[in-house]
């Protein structure tokens, strides 16, 4: 199987999560964080859920990750149906994660190349690796689907 391939079975477990978050009446974005070709963990946004507005499925992920063994991400990959925010950019970065592959750009807050690159600035001492628009019609079909219905 190829690194691409890889990626798009990845990313469609990814979308799996958002799903469940869009039947959760929660904006549709899912994650799952792999290593050594397993998945480790997955998670979607539940910021309703949680009564949280920092509960975006990255950072939930990263949590997780936090009370195990993994102090850094640096041998992980984080699959995201849509491109980060900055708060979860950030957070990939004092985490070390090793790659991002996300779905769908977000031309609003995105800041790994649609508003900003975060994960490029040479004031940080890290710098994930990025594969951009994995499956991106899907991912993007999911997110202008959720907000269609709640017009």
């Amino acid at each position: 199987m190829t690194a691409f391939a890889n990626h798009e079975t990845f990313m469609r477990e990814a979308i799996s999560e958002a799903k469940l978050a869009a039947a959760e009446n929660e904006v549709p974005i899912g994650a799952v964080l792999v290593c050594d070709g397993v998945i480790v963990a997955r998670e979607h946004n539940r910021t309703k859920q949680l009564h949280n507005p920092l509960a975006h499925a990255e950072k939930l992920l990263v949590d997780k990750m936090c009370v195990s063994e993994a102090v850094f991400l640096t041998d992980y990959t984080l699959y995201v149906s849509l491109e980060p925010c900055l708060m979860c950019a950030g957070m990939l970065i004092w985490s070390r994660l090793g790659t991002l592959v996300f779905g769908a750009k977000d031309p609003k807050a995105g800041v790994v190349g649609s508003v900003y690159n975060v994960l490029k600035d040479k004031s940080f001492n890290h710098h994930p690796t990025v594969v951009a628009q994995v499956l991106e019609a899907e991912c993007s079909a999911l997110l202008s689907d959720f907000f269609k219905s709640k017009r």
